[in-house]
């Protein structure tokens, strides 16, 4: 045993990346980093291994934790939460030794004295480095704005206790892994940030090398990486370490770390906000840090850093593990010099040069020419003619979940919504006949014409994938059918027939008026047909129609038979329509042509979904105006339920009756769950489709469902947008994932990377457990 391994308290400037059994592996990147130049990191020291096995020892508490883990069925998921909580009474409750506490407290005194700061961090670092990966990522603890002896030393004692969570028990239990396990805890310098990002030293949009890039914004980091604000970004060449791009964004708000602990959201003062958070020369020192730290480690680093009192520190890094496993694609030579003279959220993908055409009212759109740029406030679905022929499309508001955003990522027409959001209108600031350049990739409209264009097409190049959760595509223009269908997808999982609709442009109860239902009936089944033939024998899931009273008084007559509403997005829609008798008659022609499709074009593979369903009496009530009208659940007709409402997901176990399926409608269920208008950009930042709630929903759904043997499926945006909730999503037990077009390879080959990771774990005796997911 070395000197070092015996020591209880190490300054982090004593270990390095070799010390990983001594001080847990986040203890020992900290110490190798402060080796490296032009590299700082905060200042502290960290309370051993051996010091962790001391206090087990002088406390006589590791036979009642081995009495306590004995005889336990980690299986059982409450006596698995009893017996983490009896362990973590037991250190929370014991004594620290004089001498371990005499030491501890003396390095804590003199970082106070020497940081002239009485503030610390109080930080877990695992010493099992390969368990960590596997097992515990995660679940230690870490507590900031920790001020004076009694509270550090009670913070020390709550961070061993975290070594026994239950997701800690457990894999050890599985593993029969019967040596002593340990934890280091890290006291460090808190960094009360002025500014704060992330940095990667290769540009993380396309995998190249030659690149840093840097998102920096004020305040602590927690809202770039919960996407809370929208981040300043640089790009710095490695080979000159000159700043070759730089976007600055609007920043209104930060969240700020209270001296007396815990954080608050305040406002950026105004002569802040149109301002970069970084100088041009605090945005190079982090650059040549970030190179420095990537030589260091011959590989590709995701690096956190802040700034606090003027100095630059870094306070985190990984390696990068997307790109530096992939050939990098290759970077578009762009003029970088035309001016910028429009920035929005980046909707759908591609880089477009065209003319411009500014229209503001719908009643304009036969003006519009193929191929030019659409330019408009918001688009409904009567616009979808338009935007069908546009060449990209932007537009004053929405966010990434408005109609703009799916509509356009469906059709593959490059797309840059809520404009507004970042200080210009789009409709405003372009006019019809202007030459411009969009970037969606990254929010940008430059002046002019810019570099080379890419293609938005499909790949036709198609591998083969097998996946055990069925992967199946979102789409509703029945033209570009043939052409999805080649893709590597179990089926059309949504469905939407506002496309068909909108090339019909009447309202339904006017064409009725009219004489001219049968018309309606017959546009409808021959879309549907076409669709279904080009997919067959897979499924098509098509979802009954969810227009918005604002969005039917749009089509031809509609005004006539819709009420005026505040709130359209929770007014009368979905399942409300179709038994009410102002609109029942029409809600009987979408089942007539479902009945023809499937019945005179032979399109079995033809089911349903109802969307927007507020109670289980809604879902009896269309079941039983559905067989009045010849269609039944059987063998091969499914009916589905779009779980987008949180009734829908508590009363699982009722709508169980009524339905084969649920497909999860994340767009909405977030928008119900978190009490965030989808549609408003300027709440864009509140809606995340991975919010905790949002995935115990899910979570909880599966479960119910999958007890009366119910499909679960999920349609919304997010699986196409988040690697993450595909992780999530996978590990849940989801039956199906619909994503768009352009995701479902990426999606694919990420269900199949998860689903070979779950058997593997399973292998090791690893079982996925996270108590966040699971609900009493």
């Amino acid at each position: 045993m070395s000197e070092k391994s015996k020591k209880p308290v190490l300054w982090l400037n004593e270990v390095d990346k070799n010390d990983v059994s001594i001080a847990g592996g986040k203890a020992a990147g900290l110490g190798e980093l402060m080796n490296i130049p032009d590299v700082h990191v905060p200042e502290g020291f960290v309370i051993t291994a051996y010091a962790y096995k001391l206090f087990l020892d002088r406390n006589d508490i590791e036979k009642k934790i081995n009495e306590i883990i004995e005889m336990l069925d980690v299986d059982d998921t409450r006596a698995l939460q009893r017996a983490s909580s009896e362990i973590k009474s037991l250190f929370v409750n014991s004594k620290m030794p004089d001498d371990l506490f005499d030491s501890i407290i003396e390095h804590y005194e003199d970082l106070v004295q020497r940081e002239g700061a009485a503030y610390v961090a109080v930080r877990s670092s695992a010493n099992l480095e390969d368990m960590a990966n596997a097992s515990f990522a995660g679940e230690q603890e870490t507590y900031l704005n920790v001020k004076g002896n009694d509270q550090v030393i009670e913070k020390v004692k709550e961070c061993f206790a975290s070594l026994y969570s239950t997701r800690a028990i457990y894999y050890r239990k599985k593993e029969n892994i019967n040596e002593r396990a340990s934890l280091s805890v890290i006291i460090q310098k808190q960094i009360f940030s002025d500014v704060s990002g992330v940095m990667f030293t290769l540009d993380v949009s396309n995998g190249d090398r030659s690149k840093i890039v840097i998102e920096s914004s004020y305040g602590l980091g927690e809202y770039i990486v919960s996407g809370q604000v929208t981040p300043d970004t640089f790009y710095v060449d490695k080979n000159t370490m000159k700043i070759v791009k730089s976007t600055v964004v609007s920043k209104s708000k930060m969240l700020k770390a209270l001296e007396g602990g815990g954080t608050m959201e305040v406002s950026v003062p105004e002569t802040l906000c149109e301002e970069p958070s970084l100088t041009d020369d605090e945005v190079i020192e982090l650059a040549m840090a970030g190179k420095s730290i990537e030589n260091h480690y011959n590989h590709p680093m995701d690096i956190e850093w802040a700034k606090y009192q003027g100095k630059l520190y870094i306070v985190q890094a990984r390696f990068e593990t997307v790109w530096s496993n992939r050939e990098p694609e290759e970077p578009e030579k762009k003029d970088y010099e035309n001016e910028v003279i429009l920035k929005g959220l980046p909707a759908s993908p591609g880089f477009i040069t065209g003319r411009a055409h500014v229209i503001l009212d719908v009643s304009n759109i036969d003006h519009f020419k193929n191929d030019e740029i659409l330019i408009t406030r918001m688009t409904a679905p009567d616009w979808v003619p338009v935007m069908k022929k546009s060449r990209a499309i932007i537009t004053d508001d929405g966010g990434m979940t408005c109609h703009a955003a799916i509509v356009s990522r469906e059709l593959g027409v490059p797309c840059i919504v809520g404009t507004s959001s970042f200080g210009k209108k789009a409709t405003e600031t372009i006019k019809t006949g202007d030459l411009i350049t969009v970037d969606s990739r990254n929010g940008l409209v430059y002046r002019g014409k810019v570099g080379s264009e890419t293609e938005n097409e499909v790949s036709v190049e198609i591998p083969e994938i097998i996946t055990g959760t069925k992967v199946m595509v979102n789409m509703g223009e029945p033209s570009i059918a043939e052409r999805i269908a080649k893709l590597p997808c179990d089926g059309i999982g949504l469905m939407r027939e506002e496309f068909i609709w909108a090339e019909i442009g009447e309202h339904p109860l006017s064409l009725l008026k009219n004489n001219r239902g049968d018309y309606f009936v017959d546009k409808l089944s021959e879309y549907m047909a076409q669709v279904c033939r080009a997919f067959n024998p897979r499924p098509v899931i098509l979802r009954f129609s969810d227009f918005k009273t604002d969005e039917y008084s749009n089509l031809k007559g509609g005004s006539e038979f819709e009420p005026v509403e505040d709130n359209p997005l929770l007014g009368w829609r979905g399942a409300s329509r179709y038994y009410d008798e102002r609109y029942r008659e029409a809600f009987k022609l979408e089942l007539m042509a479902v009945r023809k499709a499937r019945e005179e074009y032979r399109a079995r593979n033809l089911w349903v979904m109802v969307p927007f369903t507020r109670t289980v009496e809604e879902m009896e009530r269309i079941i039983r105006i559905m067989e009045d009208n010849g269609l039944y659940r059987g063998k091969d007709f499914k009916v589905f339920l779009m779980a987008e409402i949180p009734s829908n997901i508590l009363l699982a176990d009722k709508f169980n009756k009524y339905v084969d399926g649920y497909s999860i409608g994340s767009n909405d269920l977030t928008m119900l769950l978190l009490g965030s208008d989808r549609n408003n950009g300027k709440m864009s930042s509140m809606f995340d489709e991975r919010d905790l709630a949002v995935k115990r929903a899910i979570k909880y759904l599966i479960k119910i469902a999958h007890k009366d043997k119910k499909i679960v499926s999920i349609c919304g945006q997010a699986p196409s947008q988040y690697d993450e909730l595909v992780d999530f999503l996978v590990r849940a037990g989801i039956d199906d994932i619909s994503v768009n077009p352009d995701a479902v390879i990426h999606v694919k080959k990420l269900v199949a990377s998860v689903e070979a990771r779950i058997k593997l774990e399973a292998a090791l005796g690893h079982v996925e457990i996270d108590d966040d997911w699971d609900l009493p």
